[in-house]
């Protein structure tokens, strides 16, 4: 009799871990670093930030080359130069400085404002896809920030997978 109240404590008890292990909440984990880093659209996005901004980055390291080159220019011959000569290499090495800084300037604004609409892009994408994965593997909570995450509940390679098939 003992032992039939034990066995059944004993199935009570496992049938109580299976319930709640079933009601218990499906959780996942995607690493939005390596989406932004790895992923197929981003990489695209890259990409095309390089050939947009390539010929203006150019552009500012030949203007830096010669600002350069001007400078070791004027100090070189300061000593054997007149002074009104001195003055206006002087002039023309400020007004090039200026230029080169407000077009370096303006370049990173351009470029961060650009990359920031393309990393929008691929953030949009990754968030459809995972949404999908969520709803199609029946996820109750999917995290994007977390200080630990398990390998177990990572599902980064399937949103890189899904992201490189077009799926968004």
């Amino acid at each position: 009799m003992k032992l039939v109240r034990t066995l059944a404590a004993a199935c009570l008890v496992c049938a109580g871990t299976l319930a709640s292990a079933q009601d218990a909440p499906r959780i996942g984990f995607v690493n939005t670093e390596r989406i932004l880093r790895d992923a197929v659209p981003a990489k695209a996005s890259q990409q095309r930030l390089e050939q947009e901004f390539s010929k203006r980055d150019k552009e500012l390291q030949e203007l830096a080359a010669r600002l350069k080159t001007l400078g070791e220019r004027l100090e070189r011959d300061a000593a054997v130069t007149p002074e009104s000569e001195r003055a206006r290499r002087q002039r023309e090495f400020s007004d090039l400085e200026k230029d080169y800084q407000r077009k370096q300037r303006e370049f990173r604004e351009d470029l961060n404002q650009r990359r920031n609409e393309e990393i929008s892009q691929v953030i949009d994408k990754a968030n459809r896809v995972v949404r999908q994965i969520a709803e199609q593997e029946k996820y109750d909570l999917i995290l994007q920030e977390a200080v630990y995450a398990n390998p177990r509940i990572d599902i980064t390679d399937k949103v890189l997978r899904a992201l490189a098939n077009g799926k968004q």
